[in-house]
Formats: C-alpha cells, structure tokens, sequence
C-alpha cells in the first residue's frame, strides 16, 4: 500500500471547491476544447508538456489545419511533421506523435485505444498523458498527474522531496487517485491544471485567489515557495561546437540532418564540428578549394542538461561533387518545409538579406 500525506479534505469537498471556481475563473474556450476528440487532445498534450498554453495555441492550430486527422499525421513525412514543430522545442515529441501516429493506423486501425496501458504503450505517451486523453476526450474516469497538478498537489500537502523520485511520485499519484471523481471528469482534469497553471504556479503563486488557500499547508507554513521541491542542481556542463555557414555562388547554405536519435534528432542543421582544425580538414576533403572568411560572433544555447558554445564559421564553397543523401541546399530566401533546430532556423534568418557572388579565382 502506497504511504500518503493525510487528505486535507474529503475527496467530494476538494472536487465542489475545484469545479466552482473553475466554472467562473476555468479556461473553457481553448482551441483543443472544441471537437474533444482523442486525436486532438493527445497532440494539445504532448505540445503542452513544459510549454505554456499562448505559446503551443498557434502551434496547435497550424498542426490541425495540416494534419486534421492522425491518418494524415502517419502518412505525413517526418520532415513535414518537425517543419511545424520548429521552435517549439524537445523535439522528441514530434518525433514521437509521428511514430505513433502511425502505430495507431497500423496496429489499431487508425482509432486509439482508451485504456490506460495500451495507450500508455504508444511513444511518447505517459500514465498522465493516457489518463488525460481518456477524460478528456471521453469524459470516462482517469486520473492525471502532470506538472501543474503536482506543484498544486505538493504545495497542499507540503509533499517533502523532488517528485521526480520514486517515492514521492508515488505519494502524489495516491493524492491525484484520491482526489479524482467519478463524474465531470472533462471539467475536473482541466481545472486541475488550470489551477497550476494560473493560480498555483511555478514562481509566483496566486494564494490569495486560491480555492484552496485556508487549508493548504505549504502556505500555512509560509513555505509556498518551497513546494516543490526542486531537482538537486548540479552545474551544467558547456560544449562547444564550430556550425559550418558554408554557401555557394546562389547564396544557398549546406545543410546536414541529424541522426534519428540523439540532440536535434532527425532535424536539419548546419554540419557541426569540434573545432576549426576539424572543419578545415572536412573542407579539404569534402569541399576542396572552399575559402573560410571571419567566424561570427559565438553565443551559447541552453539545453536542460547542458550548455553548447556555437561559433557559426562562415565559408564560400569551391567545390562540392555530390551533397548526399543526408545533406541539401538550403535557400534562406525561398526556404524548405523542413525541421530546423532553433538556433540554425536563427542563423539561417540572419542571412536572408544576403547575396553572394562566386568567389574570385586564384
């Protein structure tokens, strides 16, 4: 049996406080509310995992407008797929939510499967993400335990640790199961991250407008802050990287695609080297005769569990035989419906009002 935290309330208490408020104060207009359907609300959860609501509602709707039915989604090249997600980061989800996309047409016949661990079964879906494409979509009893609903669920019961350990992960699945009701549960599972997400958020909780405030421990012991607790830190470590800015006589960029897994994967970037000896020797081989001019300024982008120094190298191709399967011309100016990390889609922008001439002769 799963040790838990005393309830602070009685199950039906929590569920009247959380559906008043939320009938009044709930966000009931979203663009994944309208047409509740399985589809829908798996692709509006997999954006939202660690990204805010304003910035994944465009996302979400240029998604839909492409791929209005996940049909479309498996049949669609993954190119295409990492072309709408640019930008929005962690793009293992949109590797994934095309994967299994096509794990659906193939071993369900294009419906999803509403039980818990079959869904739970497709890539990328969790026990919360299942549990919220059930409710949602169904309005059929599952519970969810996204990071809204464990800050919420933390800071009410002054849950002591990181929930990213076992043992506290499991106290507060037994407080989300404790809390869910058996009725209204398209209401319940949204108010619960609702009121994460704007009321009992991250940095700067709204205790005083919370329907929770007089019972919550964490601000009875003026500790809101606290809850919860954060991942033990450790200094993130820094990687440096020479991104090769290589253009021919058209102005066109050299483009390199990721392997499948790993940082950036299956998205396109600018051929990537440790250092400048590296890359010299890349071009002698593979662009013989290609001029390097002054490397740009370098700047750093900050993943989740390191940091990668880029200095873009700027170089005038001689010449290239053959670019390769893994490898396209890029024209910034009439750009390709393709996935492209971040900071190489920013460079790439940056050189847009660009035009090159051949370089000059020996």
């Amino acid at each position: 049996m799963t040790e838990m935290p005393d309830p602070v309330l009685a199950p039906e208490t929590f569920q009247r406080r959380l559906l008043d408020w939320f009938d009044v104060h709930g966000r009931h207009d979203l663009p994944w509310q309208r047409q509740r359907t399985p589809y829908r609300v798996w692709v509006s959860e997999i954006m939202l995992q660690q990204t805010q609501v304003a910035t994944v509602i465009p996302y979400f709707e240029r998604f839909m407008a492409r791929f209005p039915t996940v049909r479309e989604l498996a049949a669609a090249h993954q190119d295409e797929v990492l072309h709408l997600w640019t930008g929005l980061g962690y793009y293992a989800r949109g590797r994934n939510l095309h994967k299994a996309a096509g794990v659906i047409l193939d071993a369900h016949g294009g419906e999803f499967p509403m039980d818990i661990e079959a869904l739970a079964a497709l890539p990328g879906i969790g026990r919360s993400t299942a549990g919220a494409i059930i409710a949602q979509s169904s309005g059929r009893r599952a519970v969810i335990l996204d990071g809204n609903v464990k800050r919420s669920l933390a800071r009410l019961h002054a849950v002591e640790g990181w929930p990213g350990r076992p043992a506290v992960e499991r106290r507060l699945w037994a407080l989300a199961e404790h809390y869910t009701p058996d009725e209204r549960l398209v209401d319940y599972t949204q108010a619960m991250m609702d009121l994460g997400a704007t009321l009992c958020r991250r940095g700067t909780p709204a205790c005083g407008r919370c329907p929770f405030a007089d019972v919550c421990v964490a601000r009875a012991r003026g500790e809101e802050r606290r809850f919860p607790e954060s991942k033990p830190s450790k200094a993130l470590p820094t990687r440096a990287t020479r991104m090769l800015l290589l253009r021919d006589v058209r102005g066109r960029v050299l483009l390199e695609q990721r392997p499948a897994s790993g940082l950036w994967g299956g998205l396109w970037s600018l051929p990537q080297f440790d250092d400048e000896a590296a890359l010299q020797a890349w071009l002698d081989t593979q662009a013989p005769g290609s001029r390097l001019e002054a490397p740009r300024t370098p700047f750093t982008h900050v993943f989740s569990h390191f940091r990668l120094e880029i200095t873009p190298q700027p170089a005038r191709i001689g010449a290239l035989d053959s670019v390769g399967e893994a490898r396209r011309w890029y024209d910034p100016q009439d750009p390709d419906s393709i996935g492209l990390a971040a900071p190489v889609k920013a460079l790439l922008d940056s050189l847009s009002p660009f035009s090159l001439t051949a370089p000059a002769g020996p």
